[in-house]
């Protein structure tokens, strides 16, 4: 990765997570700014621009002042989770509409910044009708999966392993994440920020 090139060059490098709650209050951004602290002594800069009960539309209208204005060199985006919201009523062709505007107007700016998009949980615990119902998740995180490999952006594909869990030791999936969207700081420790130090090469 250019970003892990440029830091041992000794070049300061600024990374910007932007996506829905699970950002904004998941504790893996504040681990991944620790790791990358150990790690590079000083070199990083790692800002949340998450934003609580968001979605793709949100993130396109709000990329300039969240994102772009940060001058990224790396920048992580997971809006699915939420796409799939039903009370939202998006579809996956609009989904992926405002993911390309988001990328393509992060890489507009700046050519070289590193695009890398998360799939996350299940979010599967609740009902039609419930204000947190979701409608084809599968699909949505089957678009992300797809974008990343045309446009050849890192994936980080949290969904599986998620997944596994909750079908392997259900109790362990209910304590790490009890309502199947947020996980708790145990369940990124466990789970979610390991990956991301692992895609990173930065264990």
């Amino acid at each position: 990765m250019k970003f892990l090139k440029n830091l041992a060059a000794q070049n300061k490098q600024t990374i910007v997570a932007y996506g829905t709650s699970l950002t904004e209050g998941g504790s893996w951004v504040k681990e991944l700014a620790d790791q990358l602290d150990k790690t590079f002594f000083g070199l990083t800069t790692v800002i949340n621009s998450g934003g609580s009960g968001q979605w793709s539309r949100w993130g396109v209208e709000n990329l300039e002042e969240r994102v772009l204005q940060k001058k990224p060199d790396l920048v992580f985006i997971e809006f699915s989770v939420n796409d799939s919201v039903t009370r939202f009523n998006s579809s996956i062709a609009e989904a992926q509409s405002n993911l390309n505007n988001m990328t393509q107007r992060i890489l507009k700016v700046n050519s070289q910044c590193e695009i890398i998009l998360m799939t996350m949980t299940p979010a599967d615990k609740h009902p039609i009708g419930h204000f947190s119902h979701r409608t084809n998740i599968e699909s949505h995180y089957e678009m992300v999966r797809k974008e990343a490999e045309k446009h050849q952006f890192l994936l980080i594909d949290h969904y599986p392993n998620w997944k596994a869990l909750q079908a392997s030791d259900k109790k362990q999936f209910d304590q790490y994440v009890p309502d199947s969207i947020h996980p708790t700081a145990e369940g990124n420790s466990k789970i979610v920020s390991p990956m991301i130090f692992k895609a990173l090469n930065i264990l």
